[in-house]
């Protein structure tokens, strides 16, 4: 990812004299990390986790601290959140007995080493350490792991969703849209059957939300051994590193990445194509895509593959604005071009 502030000149257009961005269609990054460490600390400081269940007592205290880098760049109206952060809270718990004197007092630290906006749609990874492992210490500590570490990230979660929408720069973005009163009638009039599907130069149709994704990519195998590559779950799991569950069957189902995408597949024809219905689990529910590889040979050995994915959504169940984006990254980076640097067919 960029780093804030690092963004290639060619594509961030200097200022007006006057300061206006006129519909935010030029670049415009805000840093986001002071406000999200104000955000978290107001979010995470002084929870409380457990009020006397069990006898315990445990909340979290503070932000320690939060480093990275955290920004919303808006382009055209169009909110593109980047972040990869890290933080710290301290906690405190207590034990007492069932008389209410105290047993025990320790403090610890919940270290979230890695939030990233690729990742948007998962969990981060939670560590909990405290200052006193004996065998009380040790049961405060597994009840804030078990008890405090859904309602911590339940709070990550929130501020995910707050950078989707804009973060710091929200509540700039809704005073500058237009009022639907001071639209044109005319305008008015004809958007209606635009809600449903937008017509392309090519005849096709696209539906509204949804965005169509175009690759072609040279391989030096041949389209046979391409083909049996995607359609073989044991070599999915050998270049992609995770789980796989592939059915060869026209109406068979599939499961890769460990289960983050799931599908039909609809049409196959060995060497030649491979249609399948695409559905990622962080996607709102209902909403499902359509993968289309095609295989070309024209000389022995070399493999050309069009690939077109269509009717993927603009944003996903959190409202992150970034599905196409990584969609497409997705298909270059952790499919095509692992495929070329494990099985040798050229880079």
């Amino acid at each position: 990812m960029a780093k804030y502030g690092e963004g290639d000149k060619r594509w961030i257009v200097e200022e007006r004299p006057d300061g206006t961005n006129v519909h935010n269609w030029h670049w415009a990054e805000t840093n986001c990390l002071e406000w999200s460490r104000t955000f978290f600390t107001n979010l995470l400081s002084n929870l409380p986790i457990l009020q006397g269940e069990a006898n315990l007592f445990i909340k979290t205290t503070s932000l320690h601290n939060l480093d990275g880098e955290a920004y919303i760049n808006i382009r055209k109206g169009k909110i593109i959140p980047g972040y990869e952060i890290n933080l710290t809270l301290n906690w405190e718990g207590e034990a007492k007995d069932s008389e209410g004197t105290s047993l025990l007092k320790v403090n610890g630290t919940v270290e979230i080493p890695y939030i990233s906006d690729e990742n948007a749609d998962e969990d981060p990874d939670l560590r909990v350490t405290v200052n006193d492992e004996g065998p009380i210490g040790k049961r405060i500590k597994d009840a804030m792991v078990s008890k405090g570490k859904p309602l911590i990230l339940e709070k990550v979660r929130v501020w995910v969703q707050s950078m989707a929408k804009g973060g710091p720069v929200k509540e700039e973005l809704d005073t500058k849209k237009p009022s639907s009163a001071a639209q044109p009638k005319q305008n008015q009039a004809t958007s209606a059957p635009e809600m449903d599907a937008v017509k392309k130069d090519g005849g096709s149709v696209e539906k509204k939300g949804r965005k169509v994704i175009s690759l072609t990519e040279r391989f030096n195998c041949r389209a046979k051994d391409l083909y049996e590559i995607l359609m073989d779950e044991n070599r999915w799991k050998g270049f992609t590193q995770s789980n796989a569950r592939i059915s060869k069957e026209v109406g068979g189902e599939f499961s890769i990445f460990d289960g983050s995408v799931t599908g039909t597949n609809l049409e196959l024809q060995e060497a030649k194509l491979i249609v399948q219905r695409w559905r990622f689990g962080s996607w709102n529910d209902g909403v499902q895509s359509q993968v289309r590889l095609v295989f070309e040979e024209p000389e022995p050995g070399v493999t050309i593959v069009k690939l077109t994915h269509t009717d993927v959504p603009d944003e996903d169940r959190y409202g992150n604005a970034t599905v196409v984006e990584n969609t497409e990254r997705g298909w270059r980076d952790l499919i095509f071009q692992r495929i070329r640097a494990v099985f040798g067919f050229g880079i």
